[in-house]
């Protein structure tokens, strides 16, 4: 019986294991970047970049807002 079994792990799993191990690996690799910028690392640009162009967008709305009340103003009150 384990003669059977060393025999089945030689014919099928081995290969099976090793074709895992290098999908795996290429997954890593691709994750982290391994020497050049991964997914881990753009996403993170990607974040940063969302956030500083939320920001942007709501110091444009207030300025935008501010210009339009300072308008408003002047129209009712000629200032």
């Amino acid at each position: 019986m384990s003669g059977e079994c060393t025999d089945r792990y030689e014919d099928v799993c081995k290969g099976e294991f090793a074709g895992m191990h290098r999908k795996l690996d290429l997954l890593d690799e691709a994750i982290r970047g391994n020497g050049k910028p991964g997914i881990q690392l753009r996403l993170d640009r990607l974040e940063s970049a969302e956030r500083t162009r939320g920001r942007l967008l709501w110091i444009l709305i207030g300025a935008a807002s501010t210009l339009a009340v300072g308008g408003l103003w002047r129209v009712v009150f000629g200032g």
